[in-house]
């Protein structure tokens, strides 16, 4: 699989997942997972610990929910799934999620967030170039983080964990909900791009039958990445910008030849 980084201002539109893509977010989503998983296993005496490597390879990139039941299976325990209704003291999959969602916007609200530096950057740039742009994420609280970071307006739409429960959509990494980004963006995903951190997303955006997948390894590793559909990867998506006047020369070069 080629590492050539696409010109995204040649695609009819680029859907974006967002934490660990455009925020920092998923720092945050992962301190508040392992608060409770550690809080969990110690009262039900799971073993072995929750660790980051359980992050990656059960919780993120999917709906809240389906994370919580995912993790809690690859330990074979099985609870009862709840309603989105359970306060977050309940013991259900339904009830951890919404733990963990507390925490979340906790933190979220006692620190705020910024956007990549790099992230920002792009996103500047494509919508200089009139590239349509759009997010597709797993998370219920992408509407508040988006505004939070300051970036919603350089989307045309969102396709989030809310919309996902509303219009029963299958979590990543099912092509449901990147399907439903280009759809509600109006892009034919073969000509359009997707850039995604988690391997799930990765997936879901390939299935989706995107022409670009854009892996950014926040963590995730580039094997797993590239084995989960990623046609290329970074680790800064200033990395997907040309070269500004001021460094051009042999940087120039090199981008020209990626082409």
């Amino acid at each position: 699989m080629s590492d050539t980084l696409p010109d995204l201002r040649t695609t009819s539109g680029v859907l974006f997942d967002l934490d660990g893509v455009l925020t920092p977010t998923a720092e945050v989503h992962m301190r508040a997972w392992k608060a409770v998983f550690d809080d969990v296993f110690a009262q039900w005496g799971i073993a072995p610990a929750y660790t980051d490597e359980d992050y990656f390879a059960y919780v993120d990139g999917k709906k809240r929910y389906d994370g919580v039941a995912s993790l809690l299976r690859s330990r074979n325990v099985e609870i009862p799934w709840g309603s989105v209704e359970d306060p977050p003291t309940a013991e259900t999959i339904c009830g951890i999620g919404n733990r963990k969602n507390a925490a979340f916007s906790a933190s979220l609200r006692a620190e705020g967030i910024a956007p990549y530096p790099g992230s920002l950057a792009l996103l500047e740039h494509l919508r200089a170039a009139g590239i349509r742009m759009g997010v597709v994420s797993s998370s219920k609280n992408a509407e508040e983080v988006l505004a939070s970071a300051g970036i919603r307006d350089f989307f045309e739409i969102v396709v989030d964990g809310v919309v996902a429960e509303r219009d029963a959509l299958v979590s990543k990494p099912a092509p449901d909900m990147f399907a439903a980004g280009a759809a509600a963006l109006g892009v034919d995903p073969a000509s359009a791009a997707a850039v995604e951190d988690a391997v799930a997303g990765v997936a879901s955006a390939a299935a989706a039958g995107f022409a670009s997948v854009v892996g950014v390894d926040r963590g995730a590793g580039p094997d797993a990445l590239r084995e989960a559909g990623a046609t290329s990867i970074v680790d800064d998506l200033a990395r997907l910008l040309p070269p500004s006047p001021e460094t051009a020369g042999d940087e120039l070069s090199d981008w020209k030849e990626s082409k």
